[in-house]
């Protein structure tokens, strides 16, 4: 957490900010700033009004240069679960609170854009966090050859799980238990209730074979382990909702070799010559795969959206943002999507990563790395 001056500071450039942008007058903008001021003095941090933590998630998510979605800005919600986590917490009731954002975020299928806020830390004691990257991700389970059943993404915290006492049932897609954890306690485990853990099973619009693969992924992605920075405040724990782009799962978290991997499967399938790269098995097999995503999600009545379309809006909102006298920060190699790059019209841009406040920041690994706990020091 920033030093009380360091936090005034930020503070003081956040509620300025939001004057600029026509959210508060001046005046009270600089009352505002004097409020933060005399409670940091006193407190060593303080608590921002509702409509400060709304606005400026919004604006963290704008400033954060990862997202290729940010044209949707002003339409984030926010939950404020700021009591939730805070002093005497009790993991349970952490658990339960995670679980409503998911439902919430589902939407029967019109998944929401939707961040939960938790309680931030303090100069005493940091706040809760949970340790998955993800609150839905599949287990990795690495076998006696070196090889992964499952997701291998996950075989450091798939394995730091187990040594809690957690069992799966050994399968590809198995969902991880969410691990809650306040600073100075032990970490506590609780498996997610079905209904909270909506999946899609994979099939493609012209091959038969294609259902046989057993391919499935979970509707939406919800992002759990970065620091909302906001204000001069820390959020440990602000897990962040939104629709997938095909490509996501398509070409990347079911075909990367160091995740699913699962090309040389669907090459098959198609009958692919597979035996020298110049046969463009690969390519072939990518694209059929992402088709496969965007059909079965639109079946299933899910949103999700093309990567065509979802760079066609981000350039919109970078001219919108030009027109309203800001930058668009973002990361080139995050922006162009992994499948048809060049045929976006991201493609020949060229974009800075720049980071301002606030933004997100990620958590580091919070497992022991020897399975011993707690860590020394805790």
């Amino acid at each position: 957490m920033p030093s009380a001056a360091a936090a005034a500071a930020e503070a003081a450039a956040l509620v300025r900010q939001l004057a600029a942008e026509g959210e508060l007058s001046a005046e009270a903008a600089e009352r505002r700033v004097k409020e933060i001021a005399a409670e940091l003095a006193v407190r060593g941090t303080y608590r921002q009004h509702t409509r400060e933590l709304l606005l400026g998630t919004r604006i963290a998510w704008r400033n954060n240069p990862q997202c290729i979605g940010k044209f949707y800005w002003k339409g984030l919600e926010i939950r404020d679960c700021r009591e939730v986590g805070g002093v005497g917490g009790d993991e349970r009731a952490l658990f339960e609170a995670l679980v409503e954002h998911l439902r919430l975020a589902w939407n029967g299928g019109k998944v929401r854009l939707l961040l939960s806020v938790f309680a931030p830390s303090r100069p005493d004691r940091p706040g809760p966090r949970v340790w998955n990257g993800q609150l839905i991700r599949y287990a990795g389970y690495r076998r006696g050859d070196g090889s992964v059943l499952g997701d291998p993404g996950t075989v450091a915290l798939t394995e730091a799980v187990r040594r809690l006492g957690w069992r799966g049932r050994g399968t590809e897609y198995d969902v991880l238990p969410l691990v809650v954890q306040w600073p100075g306690r032990g970490p506590r485990w609780f498996d997610l209730p079905p209904d909270a853990v909506p999946e899609v099973p994979i099939s493609h619009p012209e091959h038969p074979w294609f259902e046989g693969l057993g391919l499935r992924w979970h509707a939406f992605p919800t992002i759990s382990d970065q620091v909302l920075e906001l204000g001069g405040l820390r959020y440990p724990l602000a897990p962040f909702s939104a629709w997938y782009t095909c490509t996501e799962i398509g070409a990347r978290n079911l075909s990367d070799t160091n995740r699913y991997d699962k090309l040389p499967a669907v090459a098959r399938g198609m009958g692919l010559d597979t035996s020298r790269d110049r046969t463009l098995w690969r390519d072939r097999a990518l694209l059929e795969l992402t088709a496969a995503v965007l059909h079965s999600y639109d079946r299933a009545g899910v949103s999700i959206i093309d990567h065509h379309f979802a760079t066609k809006q981000f350039v919109r909102h970078e001219e919108r943002e030009r027109k309203s006298g800001r930058g668009c920060p973002a990361d080139w190699s995050a922006i162009v999507p992994a499948t048809s790059g060049s045929t976006t019209p991201v493609w020949q841009r060229r974009y800075e990563p720049t980071r301002a406040l606030p933004n997100f920041s990620p958590h580091s690994a919070p497992w022991p790395p020897d399975g011993a706990w707690p860590p020394d020091g805790a």
